[in-house]
């Protein structure tokens, strides 16, 4: 077969098992990457492309949003730490982990993760009693790995580089385990992924030199730790930290998503944390310190310790737009390295097979296989071209001819001096040879006395197409080959036999994997049904001193209240209470703090129809189910956020709810609900007696807030002397004051802030504990009828309080088994003051 009728989309699509991600390919590429139109861009390992949709959403988000220094705490700065804690937990549920197992660390780069470690691993010198620490790194490494060599070696401590070959033909049969003898701490590193030739290193190698079984760890005594340089292999395929518990993982985000550049990140596994030690202390990483004396103390915060002053927040924020243009256009790291590895097997096939007119082969590839499969082969090609007579063409030719056709490659060893001898056959007296000719890293040298000093190297990106494939090809056969263009039909016969295996697994992340670990799991019931005619109203029978006036539920954090006569009381307090909220694009919880038309969208619970009803004037209302079978919805998005500094796991509603959302506020929304397997627990204050915490929804302290209509109406009154005299204001009512401080509960009968001395009451048949004051913020300025702000209420608070800015108290209840029965309107109030 002649070899342009190979170089066919049909051709191709008999050895790819998938290209691109469902929707017409050509019209993603078309859409997202118009700016690469005419340009055959090969060059991914050494960095990616990023879509136009990831700046435009990031430009917007900075230029509509006002992110603050994250060390300060105005609002603009909290906004700022909350969407970088986002940030981490997307990063980790990105490898299928969580904070509670892993910390992330931002850097300036991968090579500045790895530089992280070596200035902050314990190492230990030998001496005459003790045996001294170990730096083992494979010799397929990257450079900057290598280069932690200079660290070590001026501590005395022996580094020993380890081939390939020599980890598993040196192992032991069992895990030696750790010695107990020797508490000595060992590094071991090696990359997921070659950037040289891209074969894959097994995973399990983490835990094989973790257990002692491996070599060079069945050697040597002591604790073994293990950095897994994930750079190059995160670029295009899944890693799952569930099955590679690896201690140290540095990444670069722009191989990721090719934006933002200068961002790296060091994943370290918390359970060791505790061995990296600093030195020196940079702004915001002690929890404190004297200048006057050596004496400081480190931040707690594994992150907060080792990022040295303020970490580049903007370019942090961008990462959250890199994840969602990349689950938005592939769906899936899995379905990146099944296209990505087709289009590199499919070059790799034709390439070797190509021919001169007198038989002999165009290139010599550098790989151990012959790209079998994507569990041990990545999207890079590495090679050498040879002439007719087997000689081989200097790289720099074929980099100055590929930049006439406007091919882009990468060419030299590309920072792997071991792969590239290990390959070329290069021996370490022909490297220094090849420097006393003139030969350094990077320059156009590529032969010397007829020996190549490097190669060519192709690598795709989850963006290629097979048209880049094409034109590569079509290249290499008019430059370079002498015609006739001639096929090895044997060998391409050979390899198309070889059918790519079967990856055997599925999307590596789904909604059961991102889960606390199983001993600190609680699963949380959901409050029983309603009982027969709950929500029908009753008259206030009572009436008078100490009775309750009104019950307000919020089921959309920082929404409107949806008033109700009676209601379920359950484990997390008033039943469908805050069980939702708002995020912005990053996943950051809205409040009316930063969006005041929030307590413009009406909520209200359908219990009957199991149904969400939202509202707002000008929108035409839509639902979202009170109750979700989530085991039969994988596909429900899992999320993570932080309510009031406490980390909570949610499931994202859909795209109608983020709509419809994001169409009345005017920017980009979402709307997330608690997860039903989640527990949080509210935070225990010193000297509290609860003999177990309660647990909470998405409210921000407690599970109940109650005011009181005599504290309201002193308020009411404030505002009303300090606003004599100024005509033309139009002062609230004393319902509409109720609703700006958003209680659940309000009582009547009382003197004003006599509930501040309160301990314990009971309302009906149900006894709550007082557990703290609420502290109040411009938010009760916030007109809940109108979206429009005024400080009048906070300031009249604060003057009669002189400064003190408290109202209302927080409850919670601890009712053993779940439900504790219902609140009705007027029922009957008995406090308990404190003694």
């Amino acid at each position: 077969m002649e070899f342009h009728k190979l170089c066919t989309f049909e051709t191709f699509q008999q050895v790819c098992s998938r290209y691109g991600y469902g929707e017409d390919f050509r019209d993603v590429v078309e859409r997202e990457f118009r700016r690469v139109r005419g340009i055959t861009y090969l060059d991914h390992a050494a960095a990616t492309l990023f879509p136009e949709s990831l700046v435009r959403d990031y430009i917007r988000d900075i230029s509509t949003n006002v992110y603050g220094n994250p060390h300060s705490h105005s609002p603009s700065s909290r906004l700022t730490h909350d969407t970088m804690e986002g940030v981490r937990y997307r990063v980790l549920q990105h490898f299928n982990t969580t904070p509670e197992e892993y910390s992330v660390i931002f850097t300036s780069g991968c090579t500045a993760a790895l530089k992280l470690v070596a200035e902050s691993f314990p190492w230990s010198p030998e001496t005459e009693s003790e045996v001294g620490s170990h730096f083992c790194y494979l010799t397929d490494n990257h450079t900057s790995v290598v280069g932690m060599r200079g660290v070590t070696s001026a501590l005395g401590v022996a580094a020993l580089p380890v081939c390939p070959t020599e980890l598993e033909s040196k192992a032991k049969d069992e895990a030696q385990g750790e010695a107990v003898s020797s508490q000595t701490a060992h590094l071991f590193c090696y990359p997921a992924q070659s950037n040289f030739s891209g074969k894959k290193y097994p995973l399990s190698h983490v835990k094989g030199i973790q257990a002692r079984r491996l070599y060079p760890a069945c050697d040597h005594q002591g604790r073994w730790f293990v950095l897994l340089d994930a750079a190059s292999h995160v670029s295009c395929s899944p890693l799952n930290l569930q099955e590679c518990p690896a201690d140290f993982i540095p990444i670069s985000f722009y191989k990721m998503f090719g934006f933002p550049t200068g961002l790296g990140a060091l994943l370290v596994r918390n359970k060791a944390a505790g061995v990296l030690k600093k030195a020196y202390f940079g702004g915001g990483t002690a929890a404190a310190y004297l200048s006057g004396e050596d004496y400081y103390v480190q931040a707690a915060n594994i992150s907060d310790r080792f990022e040295d002053g303020t970490v580049s927040f903007l370019d942090i924020i961008a990462i959250n737009h890199g994840f969602e243009s990349l689950h938005r256009i592939a769906g899936s790291m899995h379905n990146i390295q099944q296209h990505t590895f087709g289009l590199a097997r499919y070059t790799y096939m034709l390439l070797s097979s190509l021919c001169h007119g007198n038989g002999k082969p165009v290139a010599q590839i550098y790989t151990e296989g012959q790209f079998e499969s994507s569990i041990t082969q990545g999207a890079i090609l590495n090679f050498n071209l040879l002439d007719c007579n087997g000689r081989i063409t200097g790289y720099s030719q074929v980099d100055r001819m590929a930049s006439l056709y406007n091919i882009h490659v990468r060419t030299g060893c590309f920072c792997n001096t071991g792969a590239c001898q290990a390959f070329l056959g290069i021996t370490n007296e022909q490297m220094k040879r090849n420097l006393e000719a003139g030969h350094v890293c990077g320059d156009a040298v590529d032969l010397v006395d007829g020996q190549p000093t490097g190669s060519v190297r192709v690598s795709f990106g989850y963006m290629s197409t097979f048209e880049d494939c094409q034109k590569f090809l079509n290249f290499v056969a008019t430059c370079f080959v002498e015609k006739p263009v001639t096929v090895d039909q044997e060998r391409l016969q050979r390899l198309k036999a070889v059918e790519a295996a079967s990856e055997g697994f599925s999307d590596y992340l789904s909604i059961k994997t991102i889960s606390r670990e199983a001993d600190k799991a609680v699963k949380i019931r959901p409050a029983e049904a309603p009982m027969k005619g709950f929500g029908h109203r009753k008259s206030n029978s009572h009436g008078g001193a100490y009775t309750l006036t009104n019950i307000y539920i919020y089921p959309i954090k920082s929404c409107a209240a949806y008033e109700v006569q009676d209601w379920p009381v359950g484990p997390l307090g008033l039943l469908y209470d805050r069980g939702w909220m708002v995020v912005n694009g990053n996943g950051v919880c809205l409040s009316q703090k930063r969006e005041a038309r929030l307590c413009l969208i009406r909520p209200q619970v359908h219990v009957a129809s199991n149904k969400l009803l939202l509202q707002a004037t000008g929108m035409e209302a839509i639902s979202v189910p009170l109750e979700s079978d989530f085991q039969l919805h994988p596909s429900s998005r899992v999320c993570h956020s932080k309510v009031c500094g406490d980390r909570v796991q949610t499931v994202d509603c859909g795209d109608e709810a983020a709509s419809w959302l994001s169409d009345f506020l005017g920017q980009p929304c979402r709307l997330i609900r608690q997860s039903p397997d989640f527990a949080r627990e509210m935070r225990k204050k010193p000297g509290e007696a609860f003999s177990a915490s309660p647990f909470l929804s998405l409210v921000n302290e407690a599970q109940y807030l109650m005011i009181n209509r005599a504290s309201v109406e002193l308020i009411q009154n404030l505002m009303s002397d300090r606003q004599d005299g100024c005509e033309g204001d139009q002062l609230p009512d004393t319902q509409n004051v109720i609703r700006r401080f958003r209680a659940n509960l309000v009582i009547a009968g009382v003197e004003p802030f006599e509930e501040d001395n309160w301990s314990h009451l009971i309302i009906g048949n149900t006894r709550f504990m007082v557990a703290g004051q609420c502290g109040r913020c411009q938010m009760v300025g916030v007109d809940q009828d109108t979206g429009m702000k005024t400080k009048e209420p906070l300031l009249s608070l604060s003057a009669h309080r002189a400064g003190k800015v408290t109202f209302g108290v927080y409850l919670t209840h601890q009712a053993p088994g779940g439900s504790t029965g219902v609140l009705s309107v007027g029922s009957l109030m008995q406090p308990e003051p404190r003694s």
